[in-house]
């Protein structure tokens, strides 16, 4: 079989139309009288929030081993949906019942497929909106190129999104793809807050721990898909010891090689458990730096006279305590699918938070109106 079979697209093209159809028709029927800045923000807010919904539901499919539940792409057996390739996916799930290959499995990774062609038909329109609007916009915007740059990162996610299943989840490649969705995120969030500018003035050294902090977090989140795609979850059972020791056999070399298959050595022979130990003790180990950070960072923002600072502050509280509970839990509770699967919308939504802290620092530093960024400071969040 073809892992790369181009007919199915043509039918996937017109259900990602279709799929977009609907939000796009509530965005122009619930903002008739409003200026075409107005509609191209609520665009932006609404595709960010099924793009973060897009991230959810590809950590249910990793999670749930539906990643090569349709073992081609982009249809599933040369069809646009499983009701085309029952025949395929029974003879499949017959052969090999708890395998990578049945119907639910098949039907999950197709939906995310589906909802990743609406999102990205969705970012389309706000790029083609972006450039058409240039001119006559009035107020803030963002500049097009961020929206031209957003379609570039969706196009490099649908790549590494076929990689994903051509090459029979390699780690590296399904890690990246984890990264891309985030990155999509953020792209999205700076977005949204640059059609409603509110400046958040922080000190030189505050901004550049934000900055820090931000770093950390995508090395931590790059760490936890590197945990996901290597299922070293249960490589340690226990907390705060692993395997009952502070320090047990890891083996670093083999568990950061980047180029191997799933679950083997760069040689080809079987990945040794000492590999999964390490790359679990190192997500664990970093996770002590990260969440050390986000406290100091947001003990500082709580200081600050911003009441949006403040709020970003409990926000940011808030998802550390999120994080550590449904880390420990896919600890302690062997890896339930819905603690792994909030655990990655924790990670989402702390992308999400970061890039609006980190929008808004921005937007502070040019003053070139300094009284009505002087009202954006006044106004609440």
């Amino acid at each position: 079989m073809t892992l790369v079979d181009w007919s199915p697209m043509l039918h996937l093209a017109v259900l990602g139309l279709v799929l977009a159809a609907a939000p796009l028709a509530w965005i122009r029927a619930r903002h008739r009288g409003a200026s075409p800045a107005q509609r191209l923000r609520a665009l932006t807010l609404l595709t960010l929030f099924f793009t973060f919904d897009l991230i959810v539901i590809g950590a249910t499919t990793r999670l749930t081993d539906s990643g090569l539940g349709c073992p081609d792409w982009p249809g599933c057996y040369g069809s646009a949906s499983p009701l085309g390739a029952r025949e395929e996916i029974h003879a499949a799930q017959t052969a090999m019942p708890t395998g990578p290959v049945t119907h639910g499995k098949a039907w999950m990774e197709m939906v995310h497929r589906y909802v990743a062609m609406g999102v990205g038909v969705l970012i389309i329109v706000i790029a083609a909106g972006s450039w058409r609007d240039r001119r006559r916009r009035a107020g803030h915007a963002p500049s097009p190129w961020w929206a031209t740059t957003t379609l570039v990162a969706v196009c490099l996610q649908g790549a590494f999104g076929a990689l994903t299943v051509t090459m029979k989840l390699y780690p590296a490649i399904v890690t990246l793809h984890l990264l891309f969705g985030l990155g999509l995120l953020a792209l999205l969030a700076v977005q949204a807050e640059a059609f409603d500018p509110r400046p958040l003035r922080l000190s030189r050294a505050l901004q550049a721990g934000v900055v820090a902090v931000a770093l950390l977090s995508v090395l931590q989140i790059a760490l936890g898909g590197w945990v996901s795609t290597n299922y070293a979850v249960l490589a340690c059972r226990d907390f705060p010891t692993c395997q009952g020791s502070w320090w047990p056999e890891m083996d670093f070399e083999h568990a950061f090689t980047l180029r191997r298959e799933l679950g083997q050595t760069a040689s080809g022979a079987y990945l040794p458990f000492a590999a999964l130990t390490a790359i679990h003790m190192a997500h664990r180990l970093m996770a002590v730096v990260v969440l050390l950070a986000l406290g100091l960072l947001a003990w500082r923002l709580h200081a600050h006279a911003d009441r949006s600072a403040r709020r970003m502050a409990l926000g940011l509280l808030a998802i550390m305590a999120w994080q550590f509970t449904t880390g420990l839990s896919n600890i302690v509770l062997g890896w339930p699918i819905v603690a792994a699967v909030c655990h990655t919308a924790g990670a989402a939504a702390l992308v999400l938070l970061l890039a609006r802290l980190m929008a808004r620092s921005l937007q502070a530093l040019p003053l070139a109106d300094p009284s009505a960024d002087a009202r954006a400071i006044r106004a609440p969040a």
